[in-house]
């Protein structure tokens, strides 16, 4: 009788353990360690990456969301298999507003991988200015924390893929408000830059 071979992915959920890298990535340089607000420190990371010159370009952004996205689909299913869906206080108070209103709460608190991905996509195509970088920051906060739908059923869906989804779609609804903002800025103030 032959033991079958385990796999990586076997041996971290049996070991109950993560590689450094799966952690560094899935808790965005750790930052998702923070204990109150971890998601809105996430979303602080997402900006500063961005402000690293030449990140804004668009051929730059694309390229950074598309492999953060794939990135931490793989590395957020393995921490949230492993941490299970542990949170941070403040999670903790979101939870529970949010389940006596009948919803399940997926994300665990450690894994922000999902919101610098999404403060990426609310970025994407956006003038690199103090205002623009602080409205998208704002709204991607909000739309992240009521999860409109989509984004809301996107989260049901297990693994990584969830905990990724509703950010995207939350990067995607701030993109275009910021959009529509500073539109609403430039027709208002016409020779202002926004």
């Amino acid at each position: 009788m032959t033991v079958p071979e385990q796999r990586p992915d076997d041996r971290e959920k049996s070991s109950g353990e993560v590689s450094f890298l799966t952690r560094f990535i899935a808790t965005g340089m750790f930052s998702g360690y923070v204990p109150w607000a971890s998601g809105t420190f996430g979303s602080a990371v997402g900006i500063l990456l961005y402000l690293i010159p030449g990140a804004e370009s668009p051929s730059v952004l694309i390229l950074l969301i598309v492999a953060g996205f794939f990135s931490g689909v793989i590395a957020a299913g393995k921490v949230a298999r492993v941490e299970g869906h542990r949170l941070t206080k403040s999670a903790m108070l979101a939870k529970a507003a949010f389940q006596s209103g009948g919803g399940h709460f997926a994300d665990p608190s450690i894994v922000v991988i999902d919101e610098i991905v999404g403060m990426w996509i609310a970025l994407l195509w956006l003038p690199k200015t103090p205002l623009a970088v602080a409205a998208a920051f704002i709204a991607f906060r909000v739309f992240d924390i009521l999860k409109p739908e989509p984004a809301r059923a996107l989260e049901e869906i297990p693994g990584g893929w969830g905990i990724m989804l509703d950010d995207v779609v939350a990067g995607v609804y701030t993109n275009v408000a910021v959009h529509v903002i500073l539109l609403g800025v430039q027709w208002i103030m016409p020779f202002s830059s926004p």
